[in-house]
């Protein structure tokens, strides 16, 4: 699969089978979000994974979410943001920009490894930084529902990428020379 493909395969699930990811397919989610780029590669993410019924029900607490459309795991992408690099010129730090580059990676290599996700940033973070032990200078910034999508879940649509007026076409989102 190309990666035009990859990308239209992914859609945001809303219901998993109970059934758990493999060690193997997690660490290589967590090692295609450890190399993705960060600004001069300073790498300020840090990841929690939770897995267990317990932890999940934290989630759930966090998120106003119950049962989190029974996904088995969720990955929590927190950032350093002393650690993130800041552009000199009007003093923009990039934390969650970073953050959002990691997760876009692991997204993508968990539809590569034929689960699904959602990409969730409705959660309350002092809730997460409370439930989890989050030192105050970790930043959550998203978090990513992780399993194996429900083929019975109401919602299923990786079709809307081509579907007529879900997408802009390009000419109304891209410019070049001048905006």
């Amino acid at each position: 699969m190309n990666f035009l493909e990859l990308a239209k395969t992914r859609y945001s699930v809303r219901g998993y089978l109970p059934k758990a990811v493999e060690p193997e397919k997690l660490r290589y989610i967590l090692e295609c979000g450890r190399v993705a780029p960060t600004g001069v590669n300073a790498q300020p993410q840090r990841i929690l994974v939770v897995q267990t019924p317990e932890g999940m029900e934290k989630m759930a607490k966090a998120t106003g979410i119950p049962e989190l459309y029974h996904a088995p795991m969720a990955i929590i992408i927190c950032v350093e943001p002393e650690c993130a690099w800041t552009r000199k010129y009007d003093g923009h730090n990039i934390h969650e920009i970073d953050a959002t580059i990691v997760t876009d990676h692991m997204i993508l290599a968990a539809t590569e490894q034929g689960l699904g996700t959602l990409w969730m940033c409705r959660f309350k973070p002092e809730i997460i930084r409370s439930e989890f032990n989050i030192p105050e200078k970790y930043v959550p910034v998203n978090v990513l529902l992780v399993g194996y999508p429900d083929p019975e879940a109401l919602y299923k649509a990786p079709d809307r990428h081509d579907a007529e007026g879900m997408r802009k076409p390009l000419d109304e989102t891209v410019s070049y020379e001048i905006f």
